[in-house]
């Protein structure tokens, strides 16, 4: 996900989020009503990362409305895989979900032997929000368009370096996906840590990344880096001065979105009660003003559509990893 590193506003969003929580007075509910004990969400990410902020955020919202503790729970590591699996092995009683996102679509084609699978093993219950991307290079690369990035990597195939936080991560996708859909050919360089990618293209050492727009918006600010376009198919709410990547590579698309599943076999009314709350929650004013601040935007689904959008997201990265020859630890 986005970085283990927090940032000055996320620290301040989780703060309001751990005061949400002490705060809320838990009103009374029927007996045997879902849910009538603790329920633990499960986040496969670091702590400090968007999945992990989101998580944070969305836990006190849901104990309001459900008169209950949500407890928020980190089992990061192996590109989500550990946390994956901790949720697999959990009960299918709605007391267990997961946040996902799109590493999860990705890692279905970059680990087909997982002992977890994600449409096999889970059930979709809702998405969260959706957050874009900025495209910067390093100030002395000389490139201040899309289209004069593209020209210079068609100039120098494979000369071109971009950095990611590592294999499969939303950040190096969007570097394969732009590669493939501009017809160029540039180097990957994998780092364990998007803060570690984010000081090298700073210093100069590698050419460019995708990065979080909240996280690279004062860096562009100072000079450090040039913002050439955000990733969505219309303009950041953080950087609205920049172009899209679309506006020069037509249809190009790459951003990070997250979402809550649950294990296989949850009531389906369990799963449309917690469809129907998570959505009434995103859509509240205040939720989705604050969110668009950090640049996300909430996502609204009927389980179905979210599962329909989930098997479209896994194609999509599917063609992408297979086209690019992605594989862990590349």
């Amino acid at each position: 996900m986005v970085s283990a590193t927090m940032t000055g506003g996320r620290r301040q969003v989780l703060r309001a989020a751990a005061t949400m929580l002490t705060g809320i007075a838990l009103p009374a509910r029927a007996a045997g009503a879902y849910p009538d004990r603790p329920v633990t969400i499960v986040v496969p990410f670091a702590a400090g990362g968007s999945g992990d902020v989101y998580a944070r955020l969305l836990a006190p919202h849901l104990q309001q409305e459900f008169a209950q503790s949500f407890i928020v729970e980190n089992h990061p590591g192996a590109g989500s895989l550990i946390g994956t699996q901790f949720a697999k092995a959990a009960a299918a009683d709605g007391y267990t979900l997961m946040i996902i996102s799109n590493t999860h679509t990705v890692n279905d084609t970059l680990f087909p032997k997982s002992s977890a699978r994600l449409m096999r093993d889970f059930v979709a219950v809702a998405p969260i929000n959706s957050a874009d991307l900025v495209l910067v290079t390093r100030p002395t690369l000389g490139a201040r368009t899309v289209s004069e990035l593209i020209a210079m990597a068609k100039a120098k195939p494979g000369a071109l370096r971009f950095a990611s936080s590592g294999p499969g991560t939303p950040y190096h996708m969007a570097g394969e996906l732009f590669k493939q859909m501009a017809g160029v050919d540039m180097l990957h360089v994998p780092y364990k840590l998007s803060s570690a990618a984010r000081i090298d293209v700073i210093a100069g050492q590698v050419d460019m990344m995708f990065d979080a727009p909240t996280t690279m918006d004062g860096f562009i600010k100072s000079d450090k880096v040039i913002g050439l376009a955000t990733t969505g198919l219309k303009k950041s709410d953080v950087l609205p001065d920049l172009p899209t990547v679309a506006e020069s590579v037509p249809g190009y698309e790459a951003v990070i979105w997250l979402g809550v599943m649950a294990p296989k076999g949850v009531p389906d009314a369990v799963i449309d009660t917690l469809n129907t709350t998570i959505a009434r929650i995103v859509r509240q004013p205040d939720v989705a003003a604050a969110w668009r601040l950090q640049g996300a935007d909430p996502l609204v689904m009927s389980p179905a559509k979210f599962k329909e959008f989930l098997d479209a997201d896994i194609a999509k990265w599917a063609r992408v990893v297979k086209l690019a020859d992605v594989r862990p630890g590349q």
